[in-house]
């Protein structure tokens, strides 16, 4: 019999949690933890008087830990607020690109000209890279950065010096709004989500990886201006 109502409380535990990580409910979040901790805490006292102290221990463990009064498994807590299909998004004067966080992948499309409107991904190389002539220098970084990742030796088909010129400089300084959005975050998040979104997004693309040193750039950026706001 203490074993069941072990295994029920946890189980109702997972529950909550699952719910709440799937939901993202930002307005509910201590209720949700406040409820499970006192649940957990009434199971393992009754597993503990009961004499079940291998169930009790873990369980009233866990029970503190979403009340707080013991510290959270920090590796547990970034796997429970990890949003799945997270993207960030770069936008220049001539190109918009989006980052997938859990693949890398990236796309993007023409915001003026002759291709306004088109997907990186509907032209092909070659019209890229002359592409990349006609556009301003940050644009060109931009784009350089999802050639890289689609065809490397895209370099050979391009007819202007000023497509191999990419170095780029970001423009001005960055808003918040767009801070979030080359991070992929929602506004308000915390300085643990904005430093664990920056360290996941420069593995993906920092130049020691074969990324690129005007993404690196901007994500760096973007985690700066929003932290400044933490501090």
């Amino acid at each position: 019999m203490t074993v069941i109502v072990g295994v029920l409380a946890l189980v109702v535990l997972l529950w909550l949690l699952n719910s709440f990580v799937r939901s993202d409910p930002h307005k509910v979040a201590a209720v949700v933890k406040i409820a499970g901790g006192t649940l957990s805490l009434a199971g393992a006292a009754f597993l503990g008087a009961r004499g079940q102290l291998g169930l009790a221990v873990p369980l009233g463990a866990v029970g503190l830990g979403l009340l707080g009064w013991l510290p959270w498994p920090a590796g547990l807590g970034a796997r429970t607020r990890k949003s799945r299909g997270q993207v960030s998004r770069v936008r220049t004067a001539s190109i918009e690109m989006e980052l997938e966080h859990d693949t890398g992948a990236m796309h993007g499309r023409v915001l003026v000209g002759r291709y306004e409107g088109v997907s990186l991904d509907a032209l092909g190389v070659a019209t890229l890279a002359g592409l990349a002539g006609e556009i301003d220098e940050e644009s060109r970084a931009l784009l350089a950065t999802y050639l890289d990742r689609r065809n490397p030796a895209w370099r050979e088909y391009a007819q202007d010096d000023a497509a191999t010129g990419l170095s780029g400089t970001p423009r001005g300084p960055m808003t918040q709004q767009e801070a979030y959005q080359i991070l992929g975050l929602e506004p308000g998040a915390s300085a643990e989500e904005i430093g664990r979104a920056h360290l996941s997004l420069m593995k993906k693309v920092h130049p020691d990886h074969g990324g690129s040193t005007y993404l690196a750039a901007r994500i760096n950026e973007a985690k700066d201006t929003l932290l400044r706001r933490h501090r």
